[in-house]
């Protein structure tokens, strides 16, 4: 009994060296044929984190868990007319632009205003616009450019302006069904590999619809097919909600609104947190605003009746001041900010990450002192020989 079961282990192990040799082969083939890196063990990757850049809103940043929006991947956001859609991707832009990167905007619908774009932070100088005749001719600029790996963020507003070319050239009134959708498809298969490849970030935003005759569930949908539902990672719903008055002189003036940004579907983080942000009219989001709010619950900022305090010292008396002083002391911000965001976890705290940077440079400076090791025992074998 013992014989056979030896036996039995020694045909298995066999096997088993057989079937390694043979997928050892095949990777050699696969890496000689695509290139080092085409496949790969999920644990060898060098970068298992997701990389994200800020959305330009703190309090977004938290509802979408990983800190900002994922790079590689596809964003779609969609809401109603006028809620605030193209302020959030501008706040984007303006971000994109504050770390160093390229950012390009397709303005499909023709519409982007570049003194509120401006207002909002965004260098106008550096941004790259494309206004196309067509869908077509708007996702084919906006794959070339993202194919480069030059750009970083790429906007394109909006999927509904993007009208095939065959519907242009038609007459009004002509029929063409599912043509947007096939369009926006083939363009989804093309560009999600080298949106992933490049590690760019492409941001489509989106109108909503309603359907006909529904008699119960939600009647939205968006317009462009189930394709970018498919591919993009993150989906954001945004919604205005509540006008914003004045103080003083404008008490009676609507000066923003209050808008709900919800995270419908993330592939990064769990989904369906919300955000509630300020966008005031001609500034966009009031990251002074939604620091004061999220720092106060946190107990960061500290509040006794209408008196905003940090650190023992007090930096106004209601919201209005607290946000001005904010304003005007841009290291008490930036402080005050970085407390929230090791707070949710998006950033380590300043002592963990000087650790890691340390690890680094030591694991760093082994290897390079391995190197020159290396180096020498052959200077010295190359010295033998001669």
């Amino acid at each position: 009994m013992a014989k056979k079961q030896k036996k039995l282990d020694d045909i298995s192990k066999k096997f088993g060296e057989e079937r390694q040799k043979a997928l050892d082969d095949a990777l050699k083939i696969i890496e000689k044929d695509f290139g080092k890196g085409a496949i790969m063990k999920l644990g060898e990757r060098a970068e298992q984190k997701v990389q994200v850049m800020s959305s330009g809103s703190l309090a977004l940043d938290i509802a979408l868990g990983a800190g900002g929006y994922p790079k590689g991947r596809i964003i779609e956001i969609y809401g109603p007319e006028s809620s605030g859609k193209t302020t959030v991707a501008l706040h984007a832009v303006a971000q994109a632009q504050k770390e160093g990167g390229i950012a390009a905007f397709i303005d499909a619908e023709h519409a982007l205003d570049p003194a509120y774009a401006q207002a909002l932070g965004v260098n106008i100088d550096e941004l790259l616009l494309s206004q196309p005749d067509s869908g077509e001719q708007g996702l084919e600029i906006a794959g070339k450019l993202i194919d480069s790996g030059a750009v970083d963020l790429v906007v394109v507003d909006s999927v509904a302006a993007l009208v095939p070319r065959a519907e242009i050239d038609g007459d009004i009134g002509d029929s063409h069904v599912g043509l947007q959708a096939r369009m926006m498809s083939q363009a989804m298969r093309k560009l999600s590999a080298s949106i992933n490849k490049t590690k760019t970030i492409a941001i489509f935003i989106n109108q909503l619809r309603e359907k006909v005759g529904v008699m119960f569930g939600n009647p939205e949908t968006t317009p462009g097919g189930r394709a970018l539902k498919f591919y993009s990672s993150v989906r954001l719903d945004v919604r205005g909600n509540t006008q914003i008055k004045g103080s003083g002189d404008k008490k009676d003036q609507n000066v923003g609104k209050e808008t709900k940004i919800k995270v419908v579907k993330n592939k990064v983080a769990p989904p369906f947190k919300e955000a509630f942000v300020e966008i005031m009219y001609g500034e966009g989001i009031s990251r002074t605003g939604e620091l004061v709010k999220i720092a106060s619950d946190l107990g960061i900022i500290q509040k006794a009746g209408a008196w905003f305090s940090y650190n023992g010292e007090k930096i106004g008396q209601g919201s209005e001041n607290a946000k001005k002083y904010l304003a005007e002391n841009p290291e008490v911000f930036d402080e005050i900010d970085e407390k929230v965001r090791v707070h949710f976890g998006l950033i380590e705290a300043p002592e963990e990450a000087d650790k890691a940077d340390v690890a680094k440079d030591q694991e760093q400076a082994s290897e390079n002192s391995q190197a020159d090791e290396l180096v020498l025992d052959l200077d010295t074998e190359i010295e033998i020989e001669e």
